[in-house]
């Protein structure tokens, strides 16, 4: 049974928040993002999971793109990682990762050979129990590896040509079921898939739901970066995977619904879509 993402499925998921609490109580994320061709990824995927609620939030990216980033979001704490060619280099230490209740992975690294190397390393030795967010080049390096390894407790997000290099499926299939290949991805990696386009899928590989939030308005660069640090944020929250992944890709498409309205589905930019992230809160809990 396909069931459909709307604020009456939503409304009330957002996590409680407690007025004994400090930034501990929200969550830590560590976000593996950017490369010296990609900096936006890094920013717009760690200041988006802060504004949807997170804690505390520590971004592992190469050193020289640190300093950019630091200046627009000071907000952000850093893991100042070794490169080589301006992406992540295989000789890099992040320390205990259970230090984090979640891990996100993927926006704007590049699929590089050590860059490759060393995530796909961590994706094989985290801790099943922990939570994490595979978006991007992250889900572009599993692909690379042909390997099956379990991801459990992750969501991933890829678009329909990213599932298609993980799952070796022509794109043209992927698009015309796209509710079967989404529960494949699901069923393969023992995850939640969020498959994005227009009415995105997201799934466990058993219950299927359909968002109704969402427009052209979001076909612009960042925008699934966005979706990444909303999820994380969620997940931070102690969300459930799923329950992050189906709120996350509500507010996301709603944050750009409430921006297409002032701003036309022509001008909005993904940074609009984090600006309007509140409004879309919003309008979805319930006295929390």
């Amino acid at each position: 049974m396909v069931k459909t993402i709307d604020k009456q499925l939503v409304s009330g998921k957002m996590p409680l928040r407690s007025e004994n609490s400090n930034k501990a109580t929200f969550g830590k994320i560590l976000n593996i993002a950017g490369s010296l061709n990609y900096i936006g990824a890094a920013y717009l995927s760690s200041i988006s999971a802060l504004k949807t609620g997170a804690g505390y939030l520590t971004l592992a990216c190469p050193e020289e793109i640190a300093s950019t980033i630091a200046i627009m979001a000071p907000e952000i704490t850093y893991k100042r990682l070794n490169s080589k060619n301006g992406a992540i280099s295989i000789d890099n230490d992040l320390g205990n990762l259970t230090d984090y209740n979640v891990l996100s992975i993927g926006c704007g690294i590049t699929n590089t050979g050590e860059t490759r190397e060393f995530i796909f390393n961590i994706l094989k030795k985290r801790n099943p129990i922990q939570n994490m967010v595979l978006d991007a080049d992250g889900i572009n390096i599993l692909a690379s590896k042909n390997e099956i390894i379990s991801l459990k407790n992750t969501v991933i997000t890829p678009h329909p040509k990213e599932l298609s290099r993980l799952l070796k499926v022509n794109i043209e299939e992927i698009n015309s079921n796209r509710e079967k290949y989404a529960k494949v991805a699901s069923q393969t990696y023992e995850c939640i898939t969020v498959l994005k386009g227009h009415n995105s899928i997201v799934t466990d590989g058993k219950e299927v739901y359909v968002n109704t939030t969402g427009s052209s308005a979001l076909a612009k660069a960042g925008s699934g970066d966005v979706l990444t640090g909303i999820i994380s944020g969620l997940l931070a929250q102690k969300l459930s995977p799923i329950d992050s992944a189906v709120t996350g890709t509500f507010l996301h498409g709603l944050s750009g619904d409430i921006a297409a309205i002032n701003l036309t589905k022509y001008c909005v930019m993904a940074s609009d879509v984090i600006n309007c992230l509140p409004f879309a809160i919003k309008q979805i809990i319930i006295d929390k």
